[in-house]
C-alpha cells in the first residue's frame, strides 16, 4: 500500500535538453528558449535539465551555436532554478575514453559556467569510470548524479541494483538516477526497484524514462508509492513518443495526493504556449515525425531502444538487406550475451547492433567485428557485469589479452594537446574543450564564429535531420 506520509515529488524538467533530443534530433536553438526562461524560473521545478548528451554536438554541428554560450544564457535567465546536464563518465560528451585532465577540466568549466547538478552514467554501468567525474563536480561545488543505466538480463538481480546503491553511496555521491533510456521499466518492477533501493541507501533517487513503450506515467506512479524523489518530465509539446512523460499531467496527477509537487500548474501552462507553436513548426518542416509520437511494440518485445532499431535499419537498407530486420533482431539478445550483458546504451548500443547486423550479413558469427566490438573486447570501455564468452573474445581478438583495470588509467594527459592544437582558434578558455571533444566540427564553427565577427554574411548550418542517441 502506499505511504500516507506526506512527500512531495520533485520534477525535473527536460524541455531544454531531452524532449527535443529525443523528438527532434536536439535542433532546438537557444533564441526559442530565451523568452520563456523568466516564466520557468518561477515554477519552483527540482531542476531544469539544459545542457550535456547531444546538444553540445549539435550546438556546433548544426545551429553554429557556442554551447557554452547557451548555458551562460539560460543561467542568466534563471538564476533560481538548478540547471542539470547530462555527462557521459570518461566518455564526457563524446564517445570514446578521455584522460583525467580533460574530464577534471570539463567539469570545472561546466560548474564554472552554470550547471548545478551533473548527472553522470557509463554504457557498461562500470563505476570506476565515474569516480574522476564524480570527484571533479563535488570538488567545483557541483551536485554529482550517479546514473545506472536500468536495462534487464540474469545479472540485473533487485540485490544487483542495491549493491551497486550502496557502492555509489560510498562513492560519494549526493544522488542516484535510474536511467531508463529504452522504456523498459515497468509499472511493478519500478515498485519493487525503488524499494529494494531505497532498503540500501539513504541518498535521493530519481527516475528518467521515455514513453517508448507506453509505460511511463503507470510505472512513475509506481515508483512514486515507492517513494522515489524526483521525476523526470517534458512540457507537453515535446512529451511523450520517445520523450518523457508530460510535466503537467503528472503535477496534475498528483495534486492533491500526499506526493503533491507544489508546482503551478497555469505557469506550467504558460511554458507549454509557448513551445506549442515551435511544435507545430517542427511538425511542418519535418523536424519532428510522426514516427517517433506512437508506442513502440518492439521495445518491450526485444529490449532494443529506439535510436539502437533506427540505427539497425538504416544499416540493413544501406546493404540492400531490410528483409533481414527480423533476423538480425534475434541475433541482438546473442550477442548482448556473448559480450557480457552490458546494457543498451550509447556506445554499447551502437556496438551490439552493428555486430549483430554483422553477423547476420555474413553469414558467420564474428567473421567481422567493428574496430569497437574490439575495443570492448580489449576491456577499454570497462568491465561488463558477466564475464564475456572466452570463445567469441578469442576470435574477435586473436592472440590479445584484455585489460581488467581502469581504461583511462592506461591514457596520457591529453590537456596540452588540445591546448596547443586549438591555439590558432582560441577565444576563450572553454574552445579548448569544444574542440577536444569535436575537433572537426569545432574548427568549422570557429571558422563560422570567426566570419559571423568579421561581418560574413552566412547562412545557418545544415539542417538535415540526424538521430542522437542518449
Amino acid at each position: 500500500m502506499a505511504d500516507t506520509v506526506k512527500k512531495p515529488v520533485g520534477i525535473t524538467e527536460t524541455i531544454l535538453r531531452d524532449a527535443h533530443q529525443s523528438l527532434i534530433a536536439t535542433r532546438m536553438p537557444t533564441e526559442v528558449m530565451l523568452p520563456i526562461l523568466d516564466t520557468m524560473d518561477k515554477v519552483g521545478y527540482h531542476s531544469v535539465e539544459m545542457w550535456g548528451g547531444a546538444t553540445f554536438d549539435a550546438c556546433l554541428r548544426f545551429l553554429k551555436e557556442d554551447p557554452w554560450e547557451r548555458l551562460r544564457k539560460i543561467k542568466k535567465g534563471m538564476p533560481n532554478t538548478k540547471l542539470q546536464m547530462l555527462f557521459r563518465g570518461q566518455n564526457i560528451l563524446g564517445y570514446s575514453h578521455y584522460s583525467d585532465d580533460v574530464v577534471e577540466y570539463f567539469a570545472q568549466k561546466s560548474v564554472a559556467n552554470g550547471i548545478d547538478i551533473v548527472r553522470i552514467f557509463d554504457c557498461l554501468n562500470d563505476l570506476r569510470n565515474l569516480e574522476t567525474s564524480v570527484r571533479a563536480t563535488k570538488k567545483e561545488g557541483g551536485h554529482a548524479q550517479i546514473a545506472l543505466s536500468y536495462t534487464l538480463g540474469d545479472a540485473y538481480t533487485l540485490e544487483y541494483w542495491q549493491n551497486v546503491a550502496k557502492q555509489i553511496e560510498e562513492m560519494g555521491a549526493d544522488s542516484i538516477c535510474i536511467k531508463d533510456m529504452a522504456g523498459l521499466l515497468l509499472p511493478q518492477a519500478a515498485y519493487d526497484l525503488i524499494t529494494a533501493m531505497k532498503k540500501n541507501t539513504k541518498l535521493p533517487i530519481q527516475l528518467h524514462t521515455h514513453y517508448t513503450s507506453g509505460m511511463a506515467s503507470m510505472t512513475y506512479m509506481k515508483a512514486i508509492e515507492a517513494g522515489v524523489d524526483v521525476i523526470d518530465c517534458a512540457s507537453s509539446p515535446l512529451a511523450l513518443g520517445t520523450s518523457q512523460p508530460a510535466t503537467e499531467v503528472m503535477v496534475k496527477a498528483l495534486e492533491g495526493t500526499p506526493y503533491d509537487t507544489g508546482l503551478d500548474v497555469n505557469l506550467l501552462i504558460k511554458v507549454a504556449k509557448h513551445f506549442a507553436p515551435y511544435r507545430e513548426e517542427c511538425l511542418a518542416n519535418g523536424l519532428l515525425s510522426p514516427k517517433v509520437m506512437g508506442v513502440n511494440v518492439n521495445t518491450l518485445r526485444y529490449q532494443v531502444p529506439g535510436g539502437m532499431l533506427s540505427n539497425m535499419v538504416k544499416q540493413l537498407d544501406e546493404q540492400g538487406h531490410s528483409d533481414k530486420l527480423d533476423e538480425v533482431l534475434e541475433e541482438v539478445p546473442r550477442v548482448r550475451k556473448d559480450l557480457g550483458e552490458p546494457p543498451l546504451v550509447t556506445p554499447s548500443s551502437q556496438i551490439v547492433g552493428t555486430q549483430a547486423v554483422m553477423n547476420v550479413l555474413m553469414g558467420e558469427r564474428y567473421k567481422v567485428s567493428s574496430e569497437q566490438t574490439k575495443e570492448l573486447c580489449r576491456g577499454m570501455y570497462g568491465q561488463t557485469i558477466k564475464p564475456m564468452d572466452p570463445e567469441v573474445v578469442k576470435k574477435i581478438i586473436p592472440g590479445e589479452t584484455p585489460i581488467t583495470d581502469r581504461p583511462a588509467d592506461h591514457l596520457e594527459p591529453m590537456l596540452p594537446k588540445f591546448e596547443k592544437e586549438v591555439a590558432p582558434w582560441k577565444q576563450q578558455d572553454e574552445d579548448t574543450l569544444s574542440y577536444a571533444l569535436f575537433p572537426q566540427v569545432a574548427v568549422e564553427f570557429f571558422k563560422y564564429r570567426k566570419a559571423q565577427q568579421e561581418g560574413v554574411d552566412l547562412s545557418k548550418g545544415d539542417k538535415e535531420a540526424k538521430a542522437y542517441p542518449v
